[in-house]
């Protein structure tokens, strides 16, 4: 990018390919966001971009970082004048699809730690309806606070609690004037999270109980589930795509063609906040569990089945392993005639969301690394797979056999030693990977396959002590009738394949 920034124009509303084409930024503010970062900004920051191309919504949106170390994006953003760019692209329908545009829904930037009068004073905005956040699981839950005047809060609940709370006086209680907050963290129940820190924030803080009447029946906190691939700035790519455009952008972004937002709420919201009728993939549901069960079990405990199988064979990636035809046949199996039978919600509609995963998996715009999957992989498989494998046998009367395969993939998986302060395996190949969990975990594992090659336990028993550990599995998993027998067959199958 040095050789562009002296020949090309940072993106603002001068730069020329964009002059006049950011009518978002002159609408009345009626969302404030906490968080500046790529998700929001490639997934209902577009949303609502979409929305006002079609002149649905009309609205514009005042963003605040979390953090004190967001500064420096929301620096860029004033000095862009609101503006980025979102490049999308990855498959849809079978067909490579490639698409960019300038998002123009930033009407106001605000540090909460530099300005934080201004952002107490949006409170006062009449036109103001929307909180939307993503401030990440960490930033989710309440942290003991002092009230001072003038003094920023640090967490997101509790600058929250303080922005209501001067709403609620500047506007004397009126009850058309509560706000709909959307937190887009990924937490279940995430707006009764919030709406529980934000009460204990105004019982700590002692403040009236009329607010905190007004509070609970005049304010919406509504539980979410967001589902978009956001990759950020593509630094190895930037140079070309400015050249392209005429234009530097610092804050560029790139995201997935797909995108899904169940929110549980009343479906009237949509006249408020038109996504649906905009045309996007945005649902507003009366239970939110079936569509958070089938995203764990379809999506991400596909993730799980590939990065267990896919390292143990020496792969790198998520597209790597659904080339192999032979795997990515395995993976469609498992989810087809296992995870989707044993999972609630409508047969038909998980059947297209498991048709869309797949085709996710295939973007070759995504370096999606089966490391990274396999992070706390234990973990996962339990709150990820074992609940099909459970579901299926009361079900059926029977095993889900891929699923067994899998737990075979991961007791071998967990064949590790400790060099050097890393904890490592040997693929089937020979060469080593890393293996990130719990150390206890780890140290189980290494304890079991020691005693095993020392031929102090047996292969069946080593399964045994795996599946009985109470610590992994909050139950002895011995005894769901034959799994030991069938992992144990599996897993022998697997070390022969060494």
């Amino acid at each position: 990018m040095n050789n562009l920034q002296d020949t090309l124009n940072p993106l603002n509303k001068k730069t020329a390919p964009i002059q006049g084409n950011y009518v978002g930024l002159k609408y009345p503010i009626k969302v404030l966001q906490i968080g500046e970062g790529n998700f929001l900004r490639g997934f209902c920051d577009w949303m609502i971009h979409q929305c006002n191309k079609k002149g649905y919504f009309q609205g514009s949106i005042a963003v605040t970082q979390p953090r004190p170390s967001g500064k420096e994006k929301i620096d860029k953003l004033k000095e862009q004048d609101g503006l980025y760019t979102l490049l999308t692209r990855g498959v849809e329908n079978g067909d490579r699809v490639t698409s960019s545009e300038v998002i123009s829904v930033f009407s106001q930037v605000i540090n909460p730690y530099e300005e934080w009068n201004t952002f107490l004073q949006l409170a006062a905005n009449p036109t103001l309806e929307f909180v939307i956040s993503n401030t990440t699981e960490a930033g989710l839950n309440y942290q003991p606070t002092l009230l001072e005047e003038g003094v920023p809060i640090q967490s997101f609940p509790g600058k929250l609690t303080l922005f209501l709370y001067h709403r609620y006086l500047h506007f004397s209680g009126n009850t058309e004037k509560g706000l709909t907050m959307l937190p887009c963290e990924l937490l279940e129940r995430n707006g009764d999270i919030l709406k529980e820190c934000v009460l204990r924030y105004s019982k700590e803080w002692e403040l009236p109980e009329t607010f905190i009447k007004w509070l609970k029946e005049h304010n919406l906190f509504l539980n979410s589930l967001v589902d978009r691939i956001v990759t950020g700035f593509p630094k190895g790519e930037a140079d070309s795509l400015f050249k392209e455009w005429g234009y530097k952008d610092s804050l560029l972004n790139t995201a997935e063609p797909y995108h899904f937002w169940a929110i549980e709420g009343n479906s009237e919201l949509d006249h408020r906040l038109p996504f649906k009728k905009s045309g996007l993939n945005v649902h507003w549901v009366e239970d939110l569990s079936p569509y958070q069960t089938r995203k764990v079990r379809i999506l991400n405990g596909a993730h799980t089945l590939m990065a267990l199988r896919g390292i143990l064979s020496g792969m790198e990636t998520v597209k790597e392993f659904m080339e192999n035809s032979n795997f990515s046949h395995f993976l469609h199996e498992v989810i087809k005639k296992e995870v989707i039978p044993s999972t609630q919600g409508d047969f038909n509609e998980n059947i297209v969301y498991a048709e869309e995963v797949f085709e996710r998996f295939t973007n070759p715009f995504i370096h999606h690394r089966l490391a990274d999957i396999s992070l706390n992989s234990l973990s996962k498989f339990k709150h990820r797979l074992l609940p099909t494998l459970k579901s299926y046998v009361d079900l059926n009367g029977a095993l889900p056999l891929g699923i067994v395969q899998a737990f075979g993939a991961l007791i071998r998986f967990y064949k590790t030693e400790k060099l050097k302060g890393i904890w490592t395996g040997e693929d089937f190949n020979g060469y080593p990977y890393i293996l990130k969990d719990e150390e206890y975990v780890l140290e189980f594992y290494r304890e079991q396959w020691l005693q095993y090659q020392e031929n102090q336990i047996s292969l069946l028993q080593l399964v045994e002590n795996v599946l009985g550990n109470k610590d992994f599995w909050d139950e002895n998993l011995n005894r769901i009738e034959d799994l030991s027998n069938l992992v144990h067959k599996y897993l022998a199958e697997i070390l022969k394949v060494q």
